[in-house]
C-alpha cells in the first residue's frame, strides 16, 4: 500500500497541462458497446476507474486495442451478455459506480443488462432511481436479486417515451441516451442533465449516426436508429483538475499556466475563482494564474457574506467545492461552502481543522470557512484519503503547509488524478510516493 510523503512550502512554477475528463470517459468508453464497429478514443486519462472500466469491457468481450497511454480503440463485435451475471462483474463493478452506465447500451443492443448496487466514493447515497424508472418508460422489466444486490434488467425491445426526470443526473440522462438511440420511435428527455460530458457523448453518438437534438439543453430529443457506426472521439480537459490547479496556485503561492483548459467548456469554474479573490487571466485555451502573495475573498453587493454552492450544470460542479474550501483557508475572508448533493463530502475537514484551519462545521451540508489570510501557516500531518475530491484538496494543503505531511489511501486519489505526484514535482513540488507493508 501507498502513500504521500509531502513536504509543503515550496513555490512552484510553469506549465500543467490537465488530463481528459475522468466523468466524459466513463460515459464514452460504454457507449462503444453501442455499435461491432471500431471506435477510437484520444485524451482518454490513464486513471485507476478509466482503466477499471476497459478492464470489464474487456472482460466481457469488447476488443481492446491500447495504443498509447492516453488513445484506445475498443471493438465489441463479440460480446458475450453473461458476463454481467457472474461474480467476477459483480466483484469488478462493485468498486466502480460508472459500469451503472453499461446498462443503457446493453439494453439497447441485447435486451437484457445488469446493474449492481454503486460503488466508488463513499461520499453518501447515490441512488439508482432515475436509471431503473427512466428504463421502465422505455420497456424494461426489472427485478432485484437481494442476496447478490443485483439489479435485472429485460426488455423484448425498447420503445421511445416521453421522460421526466426527477433529477438532472448525468449518470441517468448518459444511460437514457443510450438506451433511446437505438430504440423505436422518438425518445423526449426533459429536466436532462446538460453537463459538458453529456454533451460530448450526444456529439460522439451524432458522429456514430445517431439523431439526437437539444444538445446542450435540459429538453433532449432522440429519433431512434436501426444501427450505429464507428467513430474517433477526442475527449475534453477535465474541468475538476483545471479547478485544482487554479486553488493549489493560489495556496502555495505560485505561477502556474494551464495549458489546452477548454476554456469555453469550463462554465462559471473561472468565475467561483476569481470571487475567492484569486487572480487568473485566460489566455487563448490556456490559463495563467499568478503568484500572489495574498488573495480577498469577496462579499455580495449587499455586503452579506459568500455562499459558494453546487447546482445542476451550468451551475458550480459539486466536485470543485472541496477545492474551494481548501482555498478558502487561507484567504482573507470569510465564506459558507454549501454541498448540497452528497450528506458526507465535508467530512474530510477535521484534517484541516488538525492542520490549523479556521472552520465550523454547521452539518453534514454547510461548513464556514475564516481565512487565515495567510497570516498562519497550516502545519504538516499524518491524514487519510476519504474519496477522490477530498484526497486532492488534503494534497494541496499539504503543499501549503510548514512540515511533512502524510497522506494514506492515495488509491482513492489515483482513481481520479493521473500521475498527480510526478506531474506537480515537475513543477517544484516535494510528492513521494512511498511504499508501506501491511
Amino acid at each position: 500500500m501507498s502513500v504521500f510523503e509531502i513536504r509543503g512550502g515550496r513555490r512552484l512554477q510553469g506549465s500543467i497541462t490537465p488530463q481528459g475528463a475522468k466523468n466524459e470517459a466513463l460515459q464514452v468508453l460504454c457507449a462503444a458497446l453501442l455499435t461491432e464497429e471500431a471506435v477510437t478514443f484520444s485524451n482518454i486519462p490513464d486513471i485507476a476507474d478509466v482503466n477499471a472500466l476497459i478492464d470489464v469491457l474487456a472482460d466481457m468481450g469488447v476488443a481492446v486495442d491500447r495504443q498509447d497511454r492516453n488513445t484506445v480503440t475498443l471493438k465489441a463485435a463479440d460480446i458475450d451478455p453473461d458476463y454481467f451475471a457472474t461474480h467476477t462483474f459483480r466483484k469488478k463493478s462493485g468498486k466502480l459506480r460508472g459500469t451503472v452506465m453499461l446498462a443503457g447500451p446493453m439494453l439497447a443492443r441485447f435486451g437484457r443488462a445488469y446493474i449492481p448496487q454503486p460503488g466508488g466514493d463513499k461520499i453518501g447515497r447515490r441512488r439508482l432511481d432515475t436509471h431503473i424508472l427512466g428504463f421502465e418508460r422505455l420497456g424494461v422489466k426489472f427485478s432485484y436479486d437481494v442476496e447478490n444486490q443485483l439489479f435485472s434488467l429485460n426488455a423484448e425491445k425498447l420503445q421511445g417515451t416521453h421522460l421526466l426526470l426527477e433529477e438532472p443526473s448525468v449518470t441517468g440522462t448518459a444511460n437514457m441516451i443510450m438506451a433511446a438511440v437505438l430504440a423505436e420511435g422518438t425518445t423526449t428527455i426533459y429536466n436532462a442533465a446538460c453537463e459538458p460530458y453529456v454533451q460530448q457523448l450526444c456529439h460522439m453518438l451524432n458522429r456514430m449516426g445517431a439523431r439526437i437534438s437539444g444538445i446542450s439543453s435540459n429538453l433532449i430529443t432522440i429519433e431512434g436508429v436501426q444501427r450505429l457506426g464507428g467513430t474517433e472521439h477526442r475527449l475534453l480537459a477535465d474541468m475538476i483538475e483545471v479547478g485544482s490547479f487554479i486553488g493549489l496556485a493560489a495556496m502555495t503561492e505560485s505561477e502556474i499556466t494551464i495549458r489546452n483548459a477548454d476554456v469555453a467548456q469550463l462554465g462559471l469554474i473561472p468565475d467561483v475563482f476569481r470571487r475567492m479573490g484569486i487572480e487568473l487571466e485566460v489566455r487563448g485555451d490556456d490559463i495563467y494564474v499568478p503568484a500572489q502573495q495574498q488573495y480577498r475573498i469577496q462579499k455580495f453587493i449587499d455586503g452579506s457574506i459568500l455562499t459558494v454552492y453546487d447546482h445542476p450544470w451550468p451551475g458550480f460542479t459539486p466536485d470543485l467545492l472541496s477545492i474551494v474550501l481548501v482555498t478558502a483557508t487561507q484567504a482573507k475572508g470569510t465564506v459558507l461552502v454549501h454541498q448540497k448533493m452528497f450528506e458526507s463530502r465535508l467530512f474530510f475537514v477535521d484534517r484541516l481543522i488538525e492542520m490549523g484551519a479556521q472552520i465550523v462545521l454547521c452539518d453534514p451540508h454547510r461548513a464556514v470557512v475564516i481565512g487565515l489570510d495567510k497570516q498562519v501557516a497550516l502545519r504538516g500531518i499524518n491524514m487519510v484519503s476519504p474519496d477522490i475530491r477530498a484526497g486532492v484538496a488534503l494534497l494541496i494543503a499539504a503543499l501549503s503547509a510548514s512540515g511533512k505531511s502524510t497522506i494514506q489511501n492515495i488509491h482513492q486519489i489515483d482513481r481520479g488524478y493521473e500521475r498527480i505526484d510526478e506531474r506537480l514535482n515537475a513543477l517544484g513540488a516535494d510528492i513521494r510516493r512511498v511504499d508501506q507493508q501491511g
